[in-house]
């Protein structure tokens, strides 16, 4: 690891004498490449010797050492993590006219997917805490429309599972999981993906598990949901030019279940990692009064897809500007609740968490080989913006 950090300072010219870093991105997935390199390039160059790049044997262990790994009977790789969601909906029923309750405060794939199946994405608050939905609000947005909830496991900590599936149970309704921030993140010892009708996975690469280009997958203990989504992901098509219903042209191609195959059994470690880092992180915000670093709630295992903390008292975008003239990247996630924007602006509820959450939440750079050096630069700058005022 000394290694690996020493070689990232002498690539962003590190000078340890006036603590001065050239650049620090939000993500540096080089050392994960590094460490991968020589299986990587074998894998890719299989598949290519192979001549077979869709739907072939590397989709196929890919997708069982996936089910394996996160405690499911079935995994059905896709083209993305917004189609996994799509597709998800589809195999489960929902359609037009149909209410799916989620929350505003995700990427806009998530409202995106419901309304692209028809059906109507209904909003509802966060818990301030975890910025995931909140679950005692569900009760009140059920309606005889009301078909499924999709909850956001945001930034790598679970969604309170528990008490979803409670409201879910009593409604009866539909839970599908959007787990596109949380590959190998945990509620209650068990991975996400596993307690709901589905599970929806990206693979973009900045994601924990990443590919070399756009991936997703769906996982399920619902047999029906497995079989119609892989029918799905093929045009509708279980047999080459015998379609049974419109479907899609979703395939995970091998090069990039290659690259995933190879980088999975390294998650655990990767995560731990992560959680290292994000650890440091809190240390070393103890000593700045009024910053808000991330909760991890008894019932989850977080694995920081971002270090996301709340600046608050109107001085975040001070604070993101001061370390943008510092050369520090960081991000906002989201900086407009989905309910403001003018495609589901007419849905009109009054959010407050998260429309306060929008307006003080910053994601910080976060990698599982960051050094202890680079995240107390980071932090010392924060300190002095906010001394700024």
């Amino acid at each position: 690891m000394k290694k690996v950090q020493a070689e990232y300072r002498q690539k962003l010219k590190f000078n340890s004498g006036d603590n001065q870093v050239k650049k620090i991105p939000m993500l540096d997935l080089a050392p994960e490449v590094r460490l991968l390199w020589d299986k990587i390039n074998v894998a890719i160059q299989e598949v290519i010797r192979s001549g077979q790049f869709i739907l072939g044997p590397n989709v196929q262990a890919f997708e069982q050492e996936a089910a394996d790994y996160l405690g499911v009977k079935h995994a059905v790789g896709v083209n993305s993590g917004t189609d996994a969601l799509v597709i998800s909906l589809h195999a489960a029923g929902i359609g037009p006219g149909d209410e799916v309750i989620t929350t505003p405060f995700t990427f806009f794939a998530t409202a995106e997917s419901i309304s692209r199946v028809g059906a109507i994405p209904v909003f509802i608050d966060i818990d301030p805490r975890t910025f995931n939905l909140d679950p005692g609000l569900i009760e009140n947005a059920v309606t005889t429309r009301t078909k499924a909830v999709l909850p956001v496991h945001l930034y790598g900590h679970a969604a309170d599972m528990k008490a979803i599936l409670a409201e879910a149970e009593k409604y009866r309704l539909l839970v599908i999981e959007d787990v596109a921030q949380a590959f190998g993140a945990e509620f209650e010892g068990k991975k996400l993906g596993a307690a709901g009708r589905a599970g929806c996975f990206s693979f973009f690469p900045s994601k924990i598990l990443g590919a070399f280009g756009d991936g997703g997958l769906i996982t399920t203990n619902d047999e029906h949901i497995a079989e119609t989504a892989r029918l799905l992901r093929a045009h509708g098509s279980a047999k080459r030019y015998y379609h049974e219903e419109i479907g899609y042209n979703s395939r995970l191609d091998e090069i990039q279940a290659a690259v995933l195959r190879v980088k999975l059994p390294h998650i655990e470690k990767l995560n731990e990692k992560r959680r290292l880092a994000a650890g440091r992180y809190n240390e070393l915000f103890n000593e700045i009064p009024g910053i808000t670093t991330p909760y991890e709630a008894p019932f989850t295992k977080h694995v920081f897809h971002q270090y996301t903390v709340r600046v608050p008292g109107g001085m975040r975008d001070k604070v993101q500007q001061y370390l943008a003239g510092q050369e520090v990247e960081t991000r906002v996630y989201y900086p407009v609740p989905l309910h403001k924007l003018p495609v589901y602006r007419d849905s009109g509820p009054v959010l407050k968490n998260v429309e306060r959450a929008a307006a003080e939440v910053l994601s910080l750079p976060i990698w599982p080989d960051m050094g202890y050096d680079l995240q107390q630069h980071i932090v010392n700058l924060i300190k002095s913006a906010i001394n700024q005022g």
